[in-house]
């Protein structure tokens, strides 16, 4: 069985299997997609990586190669045996190559592995660790011009080492992703997120090239402003509010991300919510953490406000505030109040 055969799948949370598509029609007339709200991790995070099992060898691997995201990319990996650590990495030949995406990887059971690598080389731990920062397959890209043998694709993956029925391979390989799933760049043949296909699996191109590297539009990507520009920590980042005061904020440029942060003295209902006529998404994060999500939202203000009613303990909390479409700006205020 060649390696084009082994075909990596990104793990999908249940709740968004049938979430309906969100795009938005440019002038030109295309559709453009637009990704999942809380999928990216807040810029300028650290994300605690631990091992569960492999070789001494096999994580030597991934403590080589994984990191250079984070060469373009504003994240740090730490490595170590944290139990609390956002990613778990095993390596179950048995289980295929496989991630959840960005975020979800904090919805998983702590026990449970996030990453696996069930086949080892640069190319696929780039891969699995791109969809770990949020990036999504290239060949389900809906600006990607693969026509796929679909039968012969199906008859291929449905013996090893996949052994996936029609409806798997149709999910991983055939379908092109909703459009709350995708990186929203145009097509990247050389990107380390585009699997090699053989010949025989593509109507329309030879067969896809075998990438073990970052392509140049996934480092840019990367480090636009759209995922993780800069560099920086949180703190350095985030802007400090004050509860019960609203504060005038403005996206100034395209797929810029605005951080807040405020602190919880005393527990209790804590609405925090956008004001104005701008398109805006919030995802909250706390107490005393990057990286835990306590909830998201999009128009649950007035009009098309970002709001966000939780209980909340002491602490300190982040608030995440984009654009709802990458493409556009605008000003807007911002405000968390206690009952």
């Amino acid at each position: 069985m060649s390696k084009a055969r082994k075909i990596c799948f990104d793990r999908v949370l249940p709740r968004n299997m049938n979430q309906p598509q969100r795009t938005r029609m440019l002038p030109s007339g295309r559709e453009e997609a637009i990704s999942l709200i809380g999928k990216k991790w807040m810029n300028g995070s650290t994300i605690r990586i631990r091992f569960m099992g492999g070789t001494a060898a096999q994580q030597a691997m991934v403590r080589e190669f994984a990191p250079e995201w984070t060469e373009h990319a504003n994240l740090t990996f730490e490595f170590g045996d944290d139990p609390r650590s956002e990613v778990r990495v095993t390596f179950d030949e048995n289980d295929g190559a496989w991630s959840y995406v960005g975020t979800d990887n904090l919805d998983i059971p702590i026990h449970a592995a996030t990453l696996n690598l069930g086949w080892q080389d640069k190319g696929v731990i780039l891969h699995e660790f791109g969809h770990m920062i949020g990036l999504s397959h290239e060949h389900q890209n809906p600006d990607g011009g693969i026509e796929w043998n679909e039968q012969v694709v199906i008859d291929d993956l449905a013996g090893p080492p996949n052994f996936w029925s029609e409806q798997q391979t149709r999910h991983n390989v055939l379908n092109k992703y909703r459009a709350d799933q995708v990186n929203g760049t145009a097509f990247d043949i050389q990107s380390v997120m585009l699997y090699s296909f053989p010949d025989e699996w593509t109507k329309n191109t030879p067969a896809t090239p075998d990438n073990e590297n970052l392509s140049p539009q996934d480092k840019a990507f990367v480090r636009s402003e759209e995922m993780y520009p800069g560099r920086g920590t949180v703190e350095d980042r985030a802007v400090p509010l004050e509860v019960s005061k609203g504060y005038a904020a403005d996206i100034s440029e395209r797929g810029e991300e605005d951080l807040f942060t405020f602190k919880v003295d005393i527990g209790g209902l804590h609405v925090i919510e956008t004001m104005g006529t701008t398109d805006v998404v919030m995802v909250l994060f706390g107490p005393d953490s990057q990286t835990i999500k306590i909830a998201d939202d999009d128009d649950g203000g007035a009009g098309t406000n970002a709001r966000i009613a939780a209980d909340l303990s002491p602490g300190t909390y982040y608030a995440a505030v984009r654009h709802y479409s990458r493409h556009r700006t605008g000003s807007y205020r911002i405000r968390v109040s206690n009952f």
